[in-house]
């Protein structure tokens, strides 16, 4: 164990806890002692602190206990996918979430300390980086050569650096970057944070670093796209920060990303993917190429199937509400015009407000909400103020829509109950719209005894919509609800299943065009 002593001094007062720290021990990241913070192992006047923002004080001891690599490699149990090996040289393919070698924020649970007890030669090579002539971090996937005897090694790091080992990585990026593009920027340490790189120029620190691309496909709403991309040179993190610097960071990449593409994958989409090079011992050329690992994959299947957008329409009273609250109940994330016009002629609703700007306060009650009853007066006996004010609520309504479609844009599918679909002549990408189907007695029958309604209110409100048969003839779909309300709830699930089968048949459409691109199949 290793302890750390010291008083805050003037000029460091105000100073956050990680970053004083980070000054005073340069031999461990900002995130290392992050953690050593949140861990209790932090003390200020002999009081755990477990904020690494905390604010230091002039005069504030600090004691930080922590455990540093005791500079021995200790062999340890665990999963290593092993593709091909010799007495000389093996091949992996590396899971993300493991570091390939020790280090001081990461002493333990390492590649290399696995594989000690699979290849024991590891044991004689010096350093805790036995075998190692190139890494990948611990959050990027795929193919890492690692040598299992000094000559291999030196051997392998001069391939290395005569540019004679070709690598090749998949990379999913927010945007369409060009077909094809090249960057020759050079990399070096940020100037303000030790634990990032960023595009510095060779006066200030930097060093050569190449990166090449090929687009090979993007999504319909070009969103992402997956690149493959080519390394002349290995500098750290040089693909993340060179694709971040055009402006197509990598999902996921919690360093180089906006807060938005971070949170679009679990870890930054980086997959070491193919590698070719000559065995440095008998002079054979070695080509692997290995598929990336599930997380890559669900991570474009959910950014490339486009979301489903199911919307319900029908006449008054056919029973589109029952649909919607049926699928909300399996999960489906649900919008409702009708729930949204209610909100839009509430007392602070824009359509109440329009109305007391356009000579309509008489429609309004003394709450200042729109009076139904008085609307519906004034819609059939002016046909101008009925256009005006449906010209603004289909765009509120609109708006709204597209919102709650933004909002769940990472969901298989979404719902939404719109009765004017049709007669607004809305459209929308991946739409599948659903007609429900109940008889005209039936819905005149429920207006009259549910809602109130006189024929002469059902006949009105009937004829500002499409004919049944219209809407019917313009829809994806129909559910039946002319029976009962068992009926309706088998035809819902049955109208499901369709729905699911759908889907299910896109992704693999997706899968299959995405592993022929990448040459797995």
């Amino acid at each position: 164990m290793n302890d750390f002593f010291a008083v805050v001094g003037h000029e460091n007062r105000k100073k956050r806890l990680d970053q004083f720290l980070s000054g005073a021990l340069r031999t461990l990241s900002r995130s290392a002692l992050q953690r050593f913070i949140r861990d209790g192992l932090c003390r200020i006047n002999d009081v755990a602190v477990l904020q690494p923002d905390h604010r230091l004080r002039e005069g504030d001891q600090i004691v930080l206990t922590f455990e540093e690599s005791s500079g021995e490699l200790t062999p340890e149990e665990g999963p290593v996918d092993i593709l091909w090996h010799d007495e000389t040289l093996c091949v992996i393919n590396k899971a993300p979430g493991i570091t390939v070698h020790p280090c001081p924020s990461c002493p333990r649970e390492t590649l290399i300390q696995r594989l000690l007890p699979i290849f024991p030669s590891l044991s004689s090579m010096e350093g805790l980086r036995p075998g190692i002539v190139h890494r990948i971090d611990k959050d990027t996937s795929g193919l890492l050569l690692v040598a299992l005897d000094e000559k291999t090694r030196l051997a392998l790091s001069e391939l290395f650096a005569a540019r004679r080992v070709h690598k090749t990585y998949l990379a999913l990026v927010r945007g369409v970057p060009e077909e094809n593009g090249h960057v020759d920027v050079p990399v070096g340490r940020h100037p303000a944070i030790k634990t990032k790189m960023a595009p510095v120029s060779e006066e200030k620190g930097g060093r050569e670093a190449h990166t090449a691309w090929k687009r090979l496909w993007k999504n319909d709403t070009d969103s992402i796209s997956l690149l493959s991309v080519s390394i002349a040179t290995g500098r750290t993190h040089q693909i993340r920060v060179h694709m971040a610097s055009l402006g197509f960071p990598l999902l996921g990449d919690r360093v180089y990303a906006d807060a938005e593409t971070s949170a679009m994958a679990p870890r930054q989409m980086l997959h070491a993917w193919d590698i070719a090079f000559e065995h440095p011992g008998n002079h054979t050329h070695k080509h692997f190429r290995v598929p990336p690992p599930d997380d890559f994959m669900r991570t474009l299947l959910l950014h490339a199937t486009p979301m489903l957008r199911i919307v319900i329409t029908g006449n008054p009273a056919s029973g589109k509400s029952s649909v919607l609250n049926a699928l909300k109940r399996k999960g489906i994330p649900v919008f409702s015009a009708d729930k949204s016009v209610h909100g839009l002629y509430s007392a602070h609703g824009q359509l109440s407000q329009w109305l007391a700007c356009h000579g309509g306060a008489e429609i309004l009650t003394d709450s200042g909400e729109i009076d139904r009853e008085k609307l519906f007066v004034a819609l059939k006996e002016n046909r101008i103020f009925k256009r005006d004010l449906e010209f603004w609520l289909h765009a509120c309504v609109r708006d709204m829509l597209e919102t709650f479609w933004k909002n769940h844009a990472g969901n298989s599918y979404t719902a939404a109950e719109i009765p004017l679909w049709h007669e607004c002549g809305w459209k929308a990408t991946n739409t599948l719209t659903v007609f429900v189907d109940c008889p005209q007695a039936q819905r005149f029958a429920r207006l009259k005894e549910l809602r109130g309604w006189s024929h002469e209110k059902i006949s009105t409100i009937e004829s500002w919509q499409w004919p049944e048969e219209k809407k019917k003839t313009a829809s994806t779909l129909i559910i039946d609800n002319s029976g009962t309300a068992h009926d309706l709830e088998k035809n819902i699930n049955e109208f499901y299943e369709k729905v699911c089968a759908i889907q299910k048949e896109k992704e693999k459409e997706i899968t299959k065009n995405i592993l022929n691109i990448c040459g797995h199949s």
